[in-house]
């Protein structure tokens, strides 16, 4: 699993949606539940399932109607990931900004 280089309020909500997910969500679900755009949700979702955060699958479901769904689910390591960066934004000493977020990043690539 590769660090992000990045981390945007918009990627800390889409791992949010997905760390509290008991099972694998399709993107349309993710965007539903961050309330961002598919414009931002779907290319999170790429750079996560890129560097290792997140597998994905097509939906194997005969019996549903209408199109076939991509379903997105957190690595193991990308669980841990996500939690930490999760923890650190959610912090009471943290400002909840993207730079905090970073460095929680940081902090998880020391500890792994």
């Amino acid at each position: 699993m590769e660090p992000l280089s990045r981390v945007t309020a918009a990627t800390l909500d889409v791992l949010g949606a997905l760390t509290a997910a008991p099972q694998p969500l399709w993107g349309l679900r993710v965007v539903k539940s961050t309330r961002r755009p598919a414009g931002s949700v779907y290319p999170i979702l790429e750079r996560l399932e890129r560097l290792g955060w997140v597998t994905s699958e097509w939906e194997d479901d005969p019996e549903r109607t209408g199109p076939r769904r991509r379903l997105y689910e957190l690595t193991s390591d990308g669980t841990a990931a996500a939690s930490t960066l999760l923890t650190a934004q959610r912090s009471p000493t943290g400002n909840n900004s993207s730079a905090h977020a970073f460095s929680a990043v940081q902090a998880f690539e020391a500890t792994a």
